[in-house]
């Protein structure tokens, strides 16, 4: 279901940014043909004022022709005559430029034709008028009195077709300033459009951004939340396993604590009445029987040797009364590698210690706690006679308020099914061992309301961690 309802979002986000991104583009298009529009529309503008310019710019360099001829006519100077000349060459250069300008536009192109026959005709009747007043000795009679009516007519007919085309680009100029307006306020709708869209999309995405933020930051504390439960869960059974493991531990101890008791009860007093029975026999029998003393000692000496065994049996399986001493652990264990020195030079192996130096101290029997440790670290040295680069390694430290000692070796390691008998009594892989060793040192450890625990692998090594209680807390 949270799969699906993430599909859907990414599936909503991305046909929203689709969106988004096609009507942009839609916008930015539109835009920039409006903007090409624009330019057009304002260039055909600027061509129209120029236009008007340009007829106006006609109309005043006939006038400035036509006034040079009246100033010829009145004073006879032929300087009055330069305007003219120059006014028929700058007329020309402005048809031309209108012709340019008026390519497109059939209408005023036919304007521009009658106007230059006009023009034209106009100088012309001007050109023939000074020519006939200097041909009559600068004389002004009626006929060039009618060819300033026709040339006044000619004139006014100039300025009719100059106001033509004026009113013809003004109305053109109206047309386009409209047309410009228009478009420059389609531009403007929209650029707002665009904005307004973007804003839209952009103020939905924040929203769905903050929404789909808040339900992943909800999520992720959900699975943060869960694995702290997991974890807290693991950490409870992890705990409920140690405890079942060492109650299991204790109740094999002490199964195996009363099997001893009872097996000690029934052979001690076969073995007591043996020995008072060898005893009476022997002071029955002829002394000089050398032989019957032989065979007297030998029953004697494995009824001892039976008899410490089951003292050592009941030692390693029965709660023995402690004298306990607040102390340094680093001591005890310093105290233990001391009486172990001689193996370490013998057997060539290299000790490292990591002694935490803020190590509580606890209240424990010093000796008995001492031979544990040793028991454990005779074990660890057999495990790596031989071999090369041999390293055993003492660390202590505290945690979660107890002292925990790790004492590790690189030796031969064991395998679950050696790790499973490694504290039962009588149980060995050494050719000369009694297997009561490390028995003996879990019943020390256990009395000290403690917890020993083994991790070991076949070819890597054996680690002891044995867990104690602070002197305050026993």
């Amino acid at each position: 279901m949270k799969k699906k309802r993430l599909f859907t979002t990414d599936y909503r986000l991305g046909t929203g940014y689709i969106i988004a991104f096609i009507l942009l583009l839609i916008s930015y298009l539109i835009t920039l043909f409006s903007n090409k529009e624009l330019i057009k529309q304002t260039q055909s503008v600027s061509s129209t004022h120029k236009v008007i310019s340009d007829v106006e710019n006609l109309l005043s360099k006939v006038k400035d022709g036509e006034t040079g001829y009246r100033g010829y006519i009145l004073t006879k100077d032929s300087n009055f005559l330069e305007p003219f000349q120059k006014s028929i060459i700058s007329t020309n250069s402005i048809f031309l430029l209108l012709e340019n300008e008026l390519k497109d536009n059939k209408t005023q192109q036919l304007h521009l034709e009658k106007m230059k026959l006009l023009i034209e005709r106009k100088f012309l009747l001007i050109k023939n008028n000074i020519d006939y007043y200097n041909a009559h000795n600068y004389s002004y009679d009626s006929f060039l009195l009618d060819q300033s009516y026709t040339c006044k007519a000619v004139m006014d007919s100039i300025r009719l077709m100059a106001v033509d085309m004026e009113d013809y680009e003004k109305n053109l100029l109206s047309t386009r300033s409209k047309k410009v307006d228009n478009e420059y306020a389609a531009l403007n709708s929209i650029v707002i459009t665009s904005i307004v869209f973007a804003l839209i999309f952009a103020a939905l995405g924040v929203v769905t951004f903050i929404k789909e933020k808040k339900a992943r930051h909800e999520a992720d504390k959900k699975v943060v939340d869960f694995q702290n439960e997991l974890t807290q869960r693991i950490e409870e059974l992890d705990k409920a396993n140690k405890e079942l493991i060492e109650m299991r531990r204790e109740e094999k101890f002490a199964s195996t604590g009363r099997i001893a008791r009872i097996i000690a009860h029934e052979v001690r007093n076969p073995l007591t009445n043996i020995d008072l029975a060898i005893s009476q026999i022997k002071e029955e029998v002829n002394k000089e029987k050398k032989d019957l003393d032989f065979l007297f000692d030998m029953v004697s000496r494995n009824s001892n040797r039976i008899n410490q065994l089951i003292t050592e049996l009941l030692n390693a399986t029965r709660f023995s009364e402690l004298t306990f001493t607040k102390t340094s652990l680093n001591l005890i264990l310093d105290e233990a590698l001391a009486m172990a020195n001689d193996r370490f030079e013998l057997g060539k192996i290299a000790l490292q210690k990591k002694y935490s130096p803020d190590l509580c101290n606890v209240l424990v029997d010093v000796e008995k706690l001492k031979i544990a440790f040793l028991n454990i670290i005779i074990n660890a040295i057999e495990a790596m006679a031989g071999k090369d680069n041999a390293i055993l390694q003492v660390a202590t430290k505290c945690e979660n308020g107890k002292c925990v000692v790790e004492i590790s070796d690189n030796g031969t390691g064991m395998d679950e099914k050696e790790l499973s008998k490694l504290f039962e009594a009588y149980y060995t892989t050494k050719p000369k061992g009694n297997g009561l060793g490390l028995a003996n040192t879990q019943n020390i450890i256990l009395n000290h309301k403690g917890s020993i625990e083994v991790k070991s692998k076949p070819g890597e090594g054996t680690r002891f961690v044995i867990t104690l209680k602070i002197a305050t807390e026993i």
